[in-house]
């Protein structure tokens, strides 16, 4: 009876220690930032691994903007990450610092919805600096290939960025029946612009871009970074893109191509937090992309995520802003890429001219030409995604394109509410 009796007091106390450390670990509390996580190994004995965050989110302009602030959010708090599953207690701030990142991932507050990537194992920061504007990281993931992450947010990984950029250029660069002239805001890691210089066609691309530093290390760093900006065509402007088309003179492009960053967050308390590059959709700017585009020129803008309700808000309001500045037609068109929150994204396509443009036989025609050449190639892009891509849900299609939601929308708004 002693022997049982010690047994239950020796399981009450390892129940009360279990408890007790369960208390001690806080709840992720950011609002779709992304946030580095960190693992230290304790004794092997032991088999437990303890889990945090590594710095400070911080979310910032990261492409030509007419701002260069940032809008900085509360430090990240303790996250577990246990390998097996274990008792986590949170780390002290020197085992934080001292920690090597395992993971790197983002929590969008409005949905509950979190993701995140491994990275590679030892000390997976290849790369690190700072520049004027931001902090700039190149990390090594296991299944992603390498990682540029800004401010501690993901912009690209070389395991998918083919989807996002080859989408960015081509749809609007096939849309248009000879694009010769091409302007690129923003997209300082040299991606779309790589992929612009696949047409022969183009013989003048502006690059504007606000940092310098992205630049630099994308060129150092990555395969398509060492020779975009080497391109005779290629014009960089180290510059402020609201400003560059503000002054840029009338029927300038044929296409205009804004790789933009995010122009909002949202705060824990709910409220929106405004970035700089939010002056990249405001109606001046739009009205000023119509202007300097010629009488058929094509605009393709970054325009979020359908799965979250603010962007969805958003998409319905940059077209409806697009229209009203003077573009004859704007369209939402979707792609997939597992990186970005949700696994989805979209850009915003306007079109001074009415109609499809370019025909579906020369554009297939031109795209055959292209590719013959084996550098030339795409993984992702390829001519039926011209029509196929703007093909939406139904809910995202009846709120985009309505003038104003209605009681016939129920299926929309319980969807997003």
């Amino acid at each position: 009876m002693l022997w049982n009796g010690s047994l239950a007091a020796l399981a009450l106390l390892v129940l009360a220690l279990a408890t007790l450390a369960h208390a001690q670990v806080p709840a992720v509390a950011n609002s779709r930032t992304q946030e580095v996580v960190t693992a230290t190994q304790t004794s092997q004995q032991q088999q437990n691994q303890q889990a945090g965050v590594n710095g400070t989110s911080c979310l910032s302009n990261t492409t030509a903007a007419g701002a260069t602030s940032t809008a900085t959010l509360p430090p990240p708090l303790l996250i577990k990450t246990p390998a097996v599953p274990t008792m986590n207690v949170p780390m002290g701030p020197k085992a934080q610092k001292d920690a090597i990142p395992t993971y790197i991932g983002e929590m969008t507050e409005e949905t509950g919805f979190y993701q995140s990537i491994r990275l590679g194992e030892g000390n997976p920061v290849l790369y690190e600096t700072q520049s004027d504007f931001q902090n700039i990281q190149v990390v090594q993931s296991q299944a992603y290939g390498k990682i540029l992450v800004l401010d501690g947010v993901v912009q690209l990984t070389e395991r998918d960025a083919d989807s996002y950029n080859e989408m960015m250029a081509h749809i609007p660069l096939f849309a248009h029946p000879n694009p010769q002239r091409v302007l690129v805001v923003g997209g300082g890691d040299g991606y779309v612009v790589s992929e612009v210089l696949k047409h022969a066609s183009v013989q003048h691309v502006d690059h504007v871009d606000l940092d310098g530093g992205v630049i630099q290390t994308c060129q150092e760093h990555f395969p398509w970074g060492q020779a975009a900006w080497d391109d005779p065509r290629v014009h960089l402007h180290v510059a402020d893109g609201a400003a560059f088309v503000r002054n840029a003179p009338a029927n300038s492009y044929d296409v205009i191509i804004q790789d933009s960053s995010d122009p909002w967050t949202w705060a824990d308390d709910g409220s929106r937090v405004v970035l700089p590059s939010s002056v990249l959709y405001s109606t001046t700017h739009f009205s000023n992309l119509q202007r300097i585009l010629k009488s058929n020129g094509i605009l393709n803008l970054q325009a979020e995520t359908l799965n979250i309700p603010s962007d969805l808000e958003g998409i319905r309001e940059w077209r409806q802003q697009a229209t009203a500045v003077g573009f004859a037609q704007a369209r939402y068109g979707s792609l997939m890429i597992s990186s970005y929150p949700t696994g989805q994204i979209g850009f915003l396509l306007c079109q001074n001219a009415p109609g499809p443009g370019a025909s579906a036989e020369s554009m297939e025609q031109r795209y055959q030409t292209m590719i013959a050449t084996p550098e030339k190639a795409t993984t992702y892009y390829h001519p039926p995604l011209q029509t196929s891509s703007f093909i939406l849900p139904l809910w995202a299609e009846k709120y985009i394109y309505s003038d104003a939601v209605n009681g016939d929308e129920d299926e929309r708004t319980a969807i997003i509410a």
